[in-house]
This record gives structure tokens, C-alpha cells and sequence, in this order.
């Protein structure tokens, strides 16, 4: 899967701005604040309809324009589709050919994109919901059924705490609600702990070619109650157990939205361990490890890396590079990077040059 051709019109910093790709590194260099990540924010928003920066949809339109649009041509094996995207401050509008994009997992089998972001080095000194947006993401992006799930799961959670909210709290419907709830719950669970085992597969794998030296690296998922077939009834009694502490809380203190993952590496939990630059190399294989999860290779992600260099020395960098290559499509913004075998773009005061490498 590679994205030929991005057209831009009020998105952010670019009035008009058209540009054309290839398979491999697509490096787009320049100083900060010139527009760099804006390219790849718009990339990046037309799998999920919603950017990596920010929430706010008016954020993404040009100052004094109504609306912004991203369109751009996605190519897998010989299917060729035009993907648009029109933003309004109040509205999102998907199209793929000119019809309509109704779901997001619809979305994400038209264009998949990883990306890692500066702030993502963190992951694994930041807040739980960081490290569970990461499977739930991705898993949402791999099975509606999942996504259905977590939506449900959403859904009556809200439900349940507006009954703990209540001065009065009818027992007979928070029961009912939590029998619910743990239906929903039994899915989610059951879907993180096969995908976190199929991460383990081959994240030592990709964290050894990365380092250029053996590692042995895995995920850990802490689910709130165990998987398996007395699931139903462990996680009844936990919420059970735990009702005193919901009623005087006013809110649900225990389940799949209080979940949490770690990175053991070489037997250390990364959240304690290791420089800045050994987390930034832990946290891109995990982001990678999806790629090659897609066993279809024209339906693996579009990778976009934005300022993935900083912080890695010049070995790192150069190994990292190595591994990039093998991936179908790969976009990196920085700052200056020499880069041989690879199409550079130089932007300037928001305006983009292509030059060969």
C-alpha cells in the first residue's frame, strides 16, 4: 500500500500544495515550525479520520478558510483509489472515489497508516490510557468485532456511572448493566491478549535488527481479570467486590478501561529502565510490530516517522534506515538527514521542493 500522490488545499500551513511519492523512504527535511509534519498529519488523518496532534478539527483548517480538504491517491497491488478528505470545525466527510466512508474500519482497509510521533518515546513512562490507546487502535483498525466491542463497552460503562452518580442507585439495573458490561469486557479481553501474544512473535526480532544486537524483548498485558472460561463469573465477583468503592467514588473503578501493557526488555521493565534513545528504539518496534501482523504484504501500512532521528546516534540511525528499506512505503520528517536511496522534499517557509537524495 503507498499513497502516489497528496493534494492539500487549506490544510493547516498550505493554502495548495500538491505532491507525488514512491515506494521507499520519502524523507521531508527542513527547520522546525515549516511545515514538515503537517505533510504527514494529513496522511496519517485520512486512515482515521482524526489527526495525531490534535483534537480539534479547526486546528486543521487554514486561518481565515471555512474548510480544508486532503485528498490523495492510494495504491495496493494494481487497485488504484482516490481517498478525500473534507473538514469542516464542526465536521468530518470521508470519500473514497466520491462515495461515502460511513465507518472507520472501513477506512483503515482503504488506507493504513502507523505512525510514531516525538512524544510516543514516552509511552512507557506515560498514563495507561496511552499504552491501551495503542491496542486499541490498532485492534479496531484489524476487527470490527473488536471495535463493536469497545464501543459497546464504552456505551454502558457511561450507562453504569451515571447510575452510581445517583443518590439513590437502583441495584436490580446497575446489576444489569454490569452483566452487560462484562459481556463487552470478555470480547476486548479475549482479542488483546491473542494480539499482545502475536506481538511477541516477532518483537525481539525487530527490536535485534534495530539495536544490531540479540535481544530478547515482550509485551505484557495486565487484564483486570484472567481469560478464560470462568471469566464471566471472576469478573462478576471483582465488580462485586469493588461496589463499595464504585458507590463511594461515584464512578467504575475496576474493568478493560483501567488495563494496562509493559515492555520487558532483557528482563528490565522498560518504564525504570534504559536511556532516551533505548526507549525511542524500544517504542518504534512496537509501533512497527503491526506491519508485519498483515500477512497480505500490498495491504501492510504506509509507516510515517516524524522526527524519529533525534535521539539517536549516528549507529542507531543508520541501522534504523536499514530496516526502513525493507518496508513498502515510509515517510520521515527531520530536521537534515542525508540520506542515500531515498526521494527527499525540502520545505521552506511551507513550501516543498523535491530533490533526489
Amino acid at each position: 500500500m503507498i499513497v502516489s500522490k497528496l493534494t492539500l488545499r487549506n490544510f493547516r500551513s498550505y493554502h495548495h500544495l500538491e505532491l507525488e511519492f514512491g515506494k521507499g523512504l520519502n524523507i521531508i527535511i527542513g527547520e522546525n515550525a515549516q511545515g514538515k509534519t503537517n505533510i504527514v498529519e494529513a496522511i496519517h488523518f485520512l486512515s482515521l479520520a482524526r489527526s495525531f496532534r490534535t483534537n480539534e478539527s479547526c486546528d486543521l483548517i487554514a486561518q481565515t478558510c471555512q474548510f480544508a480538504t486532503i485528498e490523495a491517491k492510494v495504491e495496493h497491488d494494481t487497485t488504484k483509489k482516490e481517498i478525500t478528505a473534507i473538514i469542516t470545525p464542526s465536521s468530518k466527510k470521508i470519500l473514497c472515489n466520491n462515495k461515502p466512508v460511513r465507518k472507520i474500519s472501513d477506512l483503515s482497509k482503504l488506507i493504513n497508516v502507523i505512525v510514531f510521533e516525538p512524544k510516543d518515546s514516552l509511552m512507557f513512562n506515560d498514563s495507561p490510557n496511552v499504552r491501551r490507546n495503542f491496542l486499541n487502535v490498532n485492534l479496531s483498525k484489524k476487527s470490527p468485532i473488536y471495535l463493536e466491542a469497545l464501543m459497546r463497552h464504552e456505551r454502558l460503562l457511561q450507562e453504569r456511572n451515571l447510575i452510581l452518580k445517583k443518590d439513590s442507585i437502583d441495584k436490580t439495573q446497575l446489576n444489569v448493566v454490569t452483566k452487560q458490561l462484562i459481556d463487552a469486557s470478555e470480547t476486548i479481553v479475549n482479542y488483546r491478549s491473542v494480539y499482545v501474544n502475536e506481538i511477541n512473535q516477532i518483537l525481539s526480532k525487530i527490536i535485534t535488527q534495530l539495536k544490531g544486537e540479540k535481544e530478547k524483548a515482550y509485551i505484557e498485558y495486565i487484564p483486570f481479570v484472567p481469560f478464560d472460561k470462568n471469566f464471566k463469573d471472576v469478573a462478576l465477583r471483582a465488580y462485586e467486590k469493588n461496589l463499595d468503592s464504585d458507590i463511594k467514588r461515584k464512578a467504575t473503578q475496576i474493568g478493560i478501561h483501567r488495563e494496562d501493557i509493559k515492555m520487558i526488555l532483557n528482563g528490565k521493565d522498560m518504564s525504570s529502565y534504559g536511556s532516551q534513545g533505548e526507549n525511542r528504539v524500544a517504542v518504534i518496534s512496537l509501533k512497527l510490530a503491526p506491519y508485519f501482523l498483515i500477512e497480505d504484504k500490498s495491504k501492510r501500512p504506509i509507516v510515517v516517522l516524524d522526527d524519529v532521528m533525534s535521539e539517536l546516534d549516528k549507529t542507531r540511525q543508520e541501522k534504523l534506515l536499514t530496516f526502513l528499506r525493507k518496508l513498502e512505503q515510509v515517510f520521515i520528517t527531520s530536521v537534515n538527514t542525508n540520506v542515500k536511496n531515498a526521494s527527499i522534499y525540502e520545505v521552506k517557509e511551507h513550501t516543498v521542493t523535491r530533490r533526489n537524495a
